[in-house]
């Protein structure tokens, strides 16, 4: 059913389609509207059979979706950014005792200094912790692939999380469509726990493991994300059959097939990505792209055969490895085995700062005559940067660096007055 709705919203009533038995929520900018679209829906009876918990913090609510997933009950959750720094020890546990647990991250920036809008550090931070990773780059595959996360979640018995990317995606109003009840019931089938805790049939969840089975214990949780390298493809395919539309999977190409010059990125920066490459391709560039919807497990090989003949790769980073650079570069190198090109890390959009087509362009251009840094930092001010290291350099109590940056910006944006 076409509805012109939010994101959050749409995500809410995805998640409710899939019959939820237990939601934890603590609300947290950005992705408060889902829980509380969801709250709603329990209140009013209109998701039944599910008892929503309100809890305390957000450690509590992952620790309490631990407990709801180990009783056997189908499990979501929701947080951001400190939020999910927060219940980092739990979001290890939950991937550790393989439970089926889906949770949506509103993605946004991490203090200090404080910044509520969207990058990615906060899902980054837990990329090895052991959790599925899906970042989606619409409001319509945002929706699309909580219904697939419980599917895949439920299958392989491991914790799924969906990215979306905050308030870009999650407050955003557009037409979506917003599957039926026996679409959803079609394609992913009633909860069938591969653990349980029964009190009639007494077990341990969780105990004590020693260096004689650890190691195999945490082989296991590699095996299953491997596993889902060919899962992830095959539940999109069945997706398309039921609802009609392509959704999902590792990696999706855009105007690739014969580019010399490969743009990879995450999430909603793709749709941006798209427009200048056509703007490009027009003007006879051999320009391409590729979005990574599966960070974890991370699709080497499906990035291969797209980079194999390719000349150039630039990276849009939306997150930062501090003293390193690029964790999706990073990542990358392991696709680039045999593969001879000019590779380019690009940081953008930290803390919420627009991704301008403008600014896009400039930088395809110069990847274009390979007059790209290794690593770029796309619309950095580096006058103020300079301002600042020369303030250090002359005292030593030089004071707070984000607040004397925000004070020489505001000074200037005076002065252009």
């Amino acid at each position: 059913m076409l509805k012109q709705t939010e994101g959050s919203h749409a995500i809410a009533e995805c998640v409710a389609l899939c019959r939820p038995e237990v939601i934890c929520a603590y609300p947290i900018t950005p992705q408060t509207h889902i829980v509380e679209g969801l709250g709603e829906m329990v209140k009013a009876g209109d998701l039944a059979n599910c008892e929503f918990i309100n809890v305390e913090s957000e450690f509590a609510a992952l620790s309490v979706a631990i407990g709801a997933s180990a009783a056997g009950a189908r499990t979501y959750t929701a947080t951001a950014s400190q939020g999910l720094l927060f219940m980092a020890e739990a979001v290890y546990n939950a991937a550790g005792l393989g439970l089926p647990i889906v949770m949506t991250i509103g993605n946004r920036a991490i203090g200090a200094p404080i910044n509520i809008w969207n990058d990615h550090t906060d899902s980054m931070s837990m990329r090895d912790a052991g959790w599925i990773q899906l970042y989606a780059e619409t409001n319509q595959e945002a929706a699309d692939l909580h219904i697939q996360a419980f599917r895949l979640a439920e299958e392989l018995s491991i914790p799924v999380m969906v990215c979306v990317d905050g308030f870009i995606l999650t407050h955003a109003y557009e037409r979506l469509d917003i599957p039926t009840q026996a679409q959803v019931d079609a394609y992913l089938p009633p909860f069938e726990p591969r653990q349980v805790l029964d009190p009639r049939e007494p077990v341990s969840i969780g105990a004590m493991v020693g260096p004689e089975a650890f190691t195999e214990v945490r082989y296991l949780a590699h095996h299953k994300q491997m596993r889902a390298l060919e899962l992830i493809p095959r539940l999109s395919r069945e997706f398309k059959q039921v609802f009609g539309r392509d959704s999902g999977g590792l990696i999706r190409s855009y105007r690739a097939e014969d580019a010399k010059t490969i743009v990879v990125a995450l999430g909603s920066v793709n749709g941006t990505i798209k427009d200048v490459i056509d703007e490009l391709r027009e003007e006879g560039c051999a320009i391409g792209a590729a979005a990574i919807l599966s960070f974890r497990p991370f699709p080497s090989d499906a990035l291969h055969e797209i980079l194999s003949h390719a000349k150039r790769l630039v990276v849009i980073e939306k997150s930062l490895a501090v003293g390193i650079g690029g964790i999706v570069s990073h990542n990358l190198r392991m696709a680039l085995s045999g593969i001879s090109l000019h590779a380019y890390t690009v940081v953008a959009g930290l803390g919420g700062r627009a991704i301008t087509k403008a600014s896009l362009r400039g930088l395809f251009e110069r990847a274009l005559r390979d007059e790209l840094e290794p690593l770029t930092f796309l619309d950095l001010n580096q006058a103020a940067i300079e301002r600042e290291l020369e303030r250090e350099k002359a005292q030593r109590r030089s004071g707070p660096s984000a607040e004397n940056i925000l004070r020489d910006m505001a000074g200037g944006a005076r002065s252009a007055l």
